[in-house]
């Protein structure tokens, strides 16, 4: 990798109080500017733990980290910010997209009110023009009658309006990474299509990094240049998509790329393995 890394992880270990071996152990991965990167695995491999602890978002009453961890954001070491220090980079600098809209958006705010707040929060300026930003995020996040949105509740949207929603939160403040966790796994094949086409679209417009994290290594071939394969806590193998798809090294690997293919027939196949 030639550019300087946004998101560098580090020999990462997380360990969740009363287990007795870390659910993440010993994990590197890094994420240049500009540059899409993947984590594949099944439930329980680890990856949305080191997704969540690329930005410090775990429950640190019950998890400890490894004393050689050491996650880097934008060249600043994470584990060793206060909390105002983090919140602060949280969105400006890199923003996540949660796997379940319902849970990320407050259901007694208005939708568009949730966006414009998180603009606030970073942006010193009048509520008018946090309001007219929060527009334009929800604009740029694919919803084409923005105004409407803003002004509805979570409750009266879809699941693929509510996911866009928070897509608009986390690139309201135009961050460098997006770290999406799982964002289209519990919507529809056609509307996850179409969130899919938003990050790419986001992605090359405003050379926004991506960290993907998904269990089928179809979404991760159509998004990302770079993937990561994690299973039970640790990196078996990891590369250029290209040459991780087609010519895997790891059992499990081919095991993920064989699933993928069944499930989704030839159609599938034909995109895997161009």
């Amino acid at each position: 990798m030639t550019a300087p890394a946004l998101l560098h992880i580090d020999r990462l270990s997380v360990t969740f109080a009363g287990s007795p071996r870390p659910a993440v152990d010993n994990v590197s991965v890094q994420v240049a500017a500009g540059e899409r990167v993947g984590i594949v695995g099944e439930s329980g491999s680890g990856k949305s733990t080191t997704a969540l602890a690329a930005l410090r978002l775990l429950n640190e009453t019950q998890v400890g980290y490894g004393s050689e961890s050491r996650i880097e954001v934008g060249g600043r070491d994470i584990l060793r910010l206060a909390e105002s220090e983090l919140t602060e980079l949280r969105g400006s600098t890199a923003s996540m997209v949660f796997q379940d809209p319902s849970s990320s958006l407050n259901p007694v705010f208005k939708a568009g009110h949730q966006v414009r707040d998180v603009i606030a929060a970073h942006r010193p300026g009048k509520r008018a023009d946090h309001r007219t930003a929060a527009l334009e995020a929800l604009t740029a996040a694919g919803i084409p009658d923005a105004e409407r949105v803003y002004g509805c509740y979570p409750f009266q949207l879809s699941g693929g309006l509510r996911q866009r929603v928070v897509i608009a939160m986390a690139i309201a403040c135009s961050p460098a990474l997006l770290v999406a966790d799982e964002p289209t796994s519990a919507l529809d094949a056609t509307v996850q299509a179409e969130v899919l086409a938003t990050f790419d679209r986001l992605c090359r417009e405003r050379g926004t990094s991506l960290l993907l994290i998904s269990h089928d290594i179809g979404v991760v071939a159509r998004m990302c240049e770079r993937v990561y394969v994690m299973s039970q806590g640790v990196v078996v193998e990891h590369g250029s998509t290209d040459s991780v798809i087609n010519r895997p090294e790891h059992e499990y690997t081919r095991t993920l790329v064989a699933a993928a293919r069944h499930r989704e027939g030839r159609t599938r196949q034909t995109r895997l393995t161009k």
